[in-house]
């Protein structure tokens, strides 16, 4: 079993930035990796993805402003995130997928408010 756990989140005003980290209990080498993120009454939203060789991918929605990366000697997976908008406001989770199973995190929340 892997366990994912986030950390970074808070309350951030309008413009503002925030890092999330993603902390796997096995190693990540070689392992695609992704946030998605959940708010109130919305369905869960993918917002980045890294996979295993370092390619990276973004819906419009937060391409130029979101950036993943990962660090496999740390088993931590990244999220920065700059010009945050108050429609960025959700749990954010980090997922992980290790031989076709897909692993989930508990999440870290994100406000984005003035």
């Amino acid at each position: 079993q892997v366990q994912l756990v986030e950390s970074g989140g808070g309350l951030v005003q309008p413009g503002g930035s925030l890092r999330l980290s993603c902390v796997a209990s096995s190693s990540i080498f070689n392992v695609d990796m992704g946030w998605y993120r959940h708010a109130p009454g919305n369905r869960r939203e993918w917002v980045a993805g890294i996979t295993g060789g370092g390619s990276t991918n973004y819906p419009d929605s937060v391409k130029g402003r979101f950036t993943i990366s990962r660090d496999n000697a740390k088993n931590t997976v990244y999220l920065q995130m700059n010009s945050l908008k108050p429609e960025d406001t959700a749990v954010y989770s980090c997922s992980a997928t290790y031989h076709g199973v897909l692993f989930w995190g508990r999440g870290t929340q994100v406000a984005v408010s003035s």
